[in-house]
């Protein structure tokens, strides 16, 4: 089954399943996409607000939920310090969530009252105090997070959505989960180039990344941004595109500003945006590479889920997630890392190319070879000399997305959407995985902007 053009600009060129999609949209709503975080030790941050029940003490941190509905998480925590007159580092977060959604997660506010939060006035912004600690929060306490996802303006009959529906899963339940792709917001679907970007970055043409970032336009944007990019690929007049850039794209005006005082500064523009901003252009690109590879072990009808000679493969902590712990498989282990595997202990893993994470060996290593040598790049590639705070040094990530708890109710009238259905599912994910990489195995969408991507 063929994947869309706008899949294979982000590496993603095959599906699990060949079953046919349900299609559909998603998202038409935020309440139709809503995430819940769940930490390692079971807490959870719930989109409902509820009094805290153990605040107690009064250590460094103020440990909260942060409920946002359309909001971005960086920018909410950038709102966030600004209404407590603090500076972004003191907040901290465990994770990014969607935007376009309802989502609840944890954050972390260093020396700051109960009482303050009171500041925080946003729609669709809640702060909601849970308890005092010593400690902040880390990305390395997720364990996952809880969906619960309407699809919506489904045409097919409700015996056709369900038999669609059970033959995916049932192919998914024999893969042990579904390809764990990035998903296609760590790339921006209207817009996809954060990923070029992070590329530009690695050649160590920071002018390119920075073009690519403000100039690079795409038909799905708004006709007003769009212009306005399009000005700016020609005149490369950084004053002049600071006056037409909307308002609403705050880190290009961030650089804009910057660059129309400093037009060859290219590194002192990029460190105007947040931190955790810079940092994810280049793990995008990461991300780009690692879609690559999977896709390809893919088409070569290597299992995903199966190690062979030269793969990595990952050890399960005691949580059943992933962990840095792993092996390389030889013919001598092969077949016991096979038995593990299969009793979900260890899973396969594949690179997420850095400058201190090597290549696979064996079939594997010989792909992820070629893909490098396709994009022209080394591992040293990803120390970025001008600007070192961004460099990347990789990992591993398992090749299979395993699915918790999933639950689908019967498809029934979509009361948004006239003569349409709609599908809703329950389900959890470990931490790093993406719901809509799920979702594009039961829809397979043919325009990701269209169904809500």
């Amino acid at each position: 089954m063929k994947t869309s053009s706008a899949e294979k600009e982000i590496g993603i060129e095959v599906f699990a399943s060949a079953s046919q999609g349900i299609s559909g949209l998603i998202k038409q709503v935020p309440e139709d996409f809503i995430v819940e975080e769940i930490l390692l030790d079971g807490s959870r941050a719930k989109r409902i607000p509820e009094p805290p029940s153990r605040l107690g003490g009064d250590s460094r941190y103020l440990i909260c939920s942060l409920i946002k509905r359309n909001w971005e998480t960086i920018f909410a925590t950038r709102v966030i310090a600004r209404k407590l007159g603090i500076s972004e580092g003191r907040i901290q977060t465990v994770g990014l969530k969607d935007k376009r959604a309802v989502t609840a997660q944890h954050v972390s506010i260093e020396s700051i009252k109960m009482e303050e939060l009171k500041r925080i006035m946003s729609e669709g912004l809640i702060v909601q105090p849970l308890r005092y600690s010593p400690n902040m929060v880390f990305p390395h306490m997720l364990y996952g997070n809880a969906f619960h996802i309407a699809i919506r303006r489904i045409e097919h009959p409700c015996s056709v959505i369900t038999d669609r529906t059970e033959a995916t899963l049932n192919r998914l339940r024999s893969l042990g989960g579904f390809p764990n792709f990035f998903g296609h917001q760590r790339f921006g679907v209207m817009r996809p180039i954060t990923h070029q970007v992070g590329k530009a970055l690695a050649e160590g043409s920071l002018e390119k990344a920075a073009l690519l970032f403000l100039a690079e336009h795409s038909p799905w944007e708004h006709s007003v941004s769009r212009l306005a990019r399009e000005n700016l690929s020609r005149s490369c007049d950084f004053e002049t595109a600071l006056e037409e850039f909307p308002k609403n794209l705050f880190y290009e005006r961030l650089m804009l500003s910057y660059l129309s005082k400093h037009p060859e500064d290219y590194t002192g523009a990029f460190r105007q945006l947040p931190s955790r901003l810079r940092r994810l252009f280049l793990h995008a690109y990461q991300s780009y590479l690692f879609n690559c590879f999977l896709s390809e072990r893919a088409k070569r009808e290597i299992p995903i889920e199966e190690p062979q000679s030269g793969d990595y493969v990952l050890k399960a902590d005691s949580n059943g997630l992933p962990s840095r712990s792993h092996i390389k498989a030889t013919s001598r282990n092969l077949e016991d890392l096979r038995q593990s595997v299969r009793k979900r202990r260890m899973c396969v893993g594949l690179p997420l190319i850095g400058f201190r994470q090597c290549t696979s060996e064996g079939v594997q290593g010989e792909i992820e070879h070629s893909i490098l040598q396709r994009e022209k790049m080394t591992l040293q590639d990803f120390h970025v000399s001008s600007m070192p705070e961004v460099s990347a040094g990789g990992g591993l990530r398992a090749t299979v997305a395993q699915i918790q708890g999933l639950r689908f109710e019967m498809p029934r009238d979509d009361e948004l959407n006239s003569l349409s259905r709609k599908l809703e599912l329950n389900f959890t994910l470990h931490r790093g995985c993406y719901a809509t990489s799920f979702l594009r195995e039961i829809m397979k969408p043919d325009n990701l902007v269209k169904a809500g991507f």
